[in-house]
């Protein structure tokens, strides 16, 4: 993936898939160093209430100085970018 002019790389493995409700899986940021024997665990959840739906994704990390680095990395405005882009997919599909 390309953004703002630098490459990241990201992979992972599902670890479970449940249709219309949850997926976990791993998540390794590949710029960092032993990131295979400490990946992080996401988990989005769907839940419908009303009518809409609501995206809710857990993060699970190994230590807050993990976390630290994650946030000081930048991630959080590109998690941001991604999504508002997926909002706007959602709201196209109304």
């Amino acid at each position: 993936m390309t953004d703002r002019g630098f490459e990241v790389g990201f992979h992972g493995v599902f670890r479970e898939v449940v249709a219309n409700e949850r997926l976990v899986y791993t998540e390794v940021y590949e710029g960092v160093p032993g990131g295979d024997d400490d990946p992080a665990v996401v988990t989005p959840t769907l839940t419908e209430s009303g009518g809409r739906t609501t995206l809710t994704s857990l993060t699970q990390l190994s230590s807050r100085a993990v976390r630290d680095m994650i946030i000081k990395s930048g991630m959080e405005a590109g998690m941001q970018d991604a999504m508002d882009l997926l909002e706007e997919v959602a709201v196209s599909l109304i």
